[in-house]
């Protein structure tokens, strides 16, 4: 088998780098993109290369980010002006080839393979892509390079970020000579848990866990640990595709609540205020799904609590008269009675809608009319045209976030 060349472009300081692109102003200052304190939103979720400067990193509470640099530039998060530069970017990408695979809004796979025929060494098409990328956005770009996704990943993460020239390249050669002797966390799909009971058991080094027998890894870990094998080898099967962005398994939606929830009701009515959004936008999809998530993540943070659960449905679906009594089936079997500082819920095992032929009951039949009128009303006139009752009752978050994109404002 050939082998490939795969770029991983990621893009510096996303968030950050967009608010100093539409605000000139803010180049070269410490800026950081921050939610709203006062709705328990105060983390950052982006710092300029200024502000990291002063310790300033992404999950820090603002109160400490203020701290450490008192001139420090808040900037509000624009969710929507972030997914349109990625888009811009892709299109961009675009250019030099069409085997892309977007793996987030700030980072995306390309497969160069052969293009260096074309237009040069990758060296040199790495730096026309991260030229192009800064004239037309502003906004710098790193590439990792590797013969495989993994590879490309841990150049990127690992060294192209620290690179003078924003560009490394790993490949089997001397993908141990680099990657071995970083610690173990440095490896992909290594998290704080699987770091820790890999300490447990005397792996500190990505180098560590390449010298332990395949085996073994996957007799106590399973899959997971076989793929942290690889992953350590720089192993990896996976291809980037002509058109390759996957198609959407699964649509959810999860909320960090602006206090902490300790009554049921209120607790009840936010969930089902998401269960319609998420069905809203299923539907609007033309598809339907069969399996239920809920998420509910504890108060408490010296003693963390909560519980992530999920169930079948009968049959696929994306009617909230469906979901909504599943979600609640969940939530009353597993919740502790403790208080709830954040909520999620998704619906997979999507497929396309298919008009079933069954005899419906008459109420059914009601229902049905009714969520699709309320749909047409909604995308016509906007999602606060039309909404319940409950929306105006203590708890209720239907209008604090009904214009919000990934829980921030769009």
């Amino acid at each position: 088998m050939s082998k490939k060349t795969i770029f991983l472009a990621d893009m510096e300081s996303f968030y950050a780098s967009v608010e100093a692109s539409r605000n000139p102003a803010l180049r070269g200052k410490p800026v950081a993109v921050c939610g709203d304190p006062a709705l328990r939103h105060g983390i950052i979720l982006a710092a300029s290369r200024e502000a990291k400067a002063f310790g300033i990193k992404t999950g820090q509470p603002a109160w400490e980010a203020r701290r450490m640099c008192p001139w420090v530039a808040f900037v509000h998060p624009h969710m929507q002006t972030y997914i349109d530069y990625s888009l811009r970017i892709t299109r961009i990408f675009e250019q030099f080839t069409d085997r892309i695979h977007p793996y987030s809004i700030d980072e995306q796979f390309l497969d160069i393979t052969g293009l260096e025929n074309l237009l040069g060494s990758p060296e040199k098409i790495a730096a026309a892509v991260n030229r192009r990328v800064w004239e037309e956005t502003g906004i710098r770009c790193r590439i990792g390079m590797g013969e495989n996704l993994l590879q490309a990943k841990m150049a990127c993460d690992c060294f192209a970020k620290k690179h003078p020239d924003a560009f490394f390249g790993l490949n089997s050669a001397n993908y141990a000579d680099y990657t071995w002797g970083l610690p173990i966390k440095s490896l992909f799909g290594v998290g704080m848990r699987m770091e820790r009971n890999f300490q447990g058991v005397g792996v500190r080094t990505i180098g560590h866990l390449a010298g332990l027998p395949r085996e073994i890894l996957r007799k106590r870990w399973g899959i997971n640990g076989e793929v942290l094998w690889l992953n350590a080898h720089g192993i990896d099967y996976s291809l980037v595709e002509p058109g390759a962005v996957h198609e959407q398994k699964g649509i959810g939606h999860t909320a960090t609540l602006p206090r902490d929830y300790r009554k049921q009701e209120e607790i009840e009515l936010v969930l089902r205020e998401m269960t319609e959004e998420v069905c809203r936008r299923i539907r609007r999809q033309r598809r339907i799904g069969s399996t239920v998530h809920l998420y509910c993540k504890g108060a408490d943070f010296d003693r963390p609590s909560g519980f992530a659960r999920q169930k079948k449905l009968p049959e696929a679906t994306a009617a909230v008269m469906d979901v909504y009594p599943t979600v609640l089936w969940l939530f009353r079997k597993h919740w502790d009675r403790k208080p709830l500082r954040a909520v999620g819920i998704s619906l997979t095992g999507l497929t396309a809608y298919r008009q079933l032929q069954l005899t419906f009951s008459e109420h059914y039949e009601r229902e049905e009319a009714l969520t699709r009128a309320v749909d047409r009303v909604q995308e016509r006139f906007g999602k606060t045209s039309i909404f319940r009752a409950s929306a105006l009752t203590p708890g209720a978050q239907f209008f604090q976030r009904s214009g919000m994109i990934g829980g921030h404002d769009s």
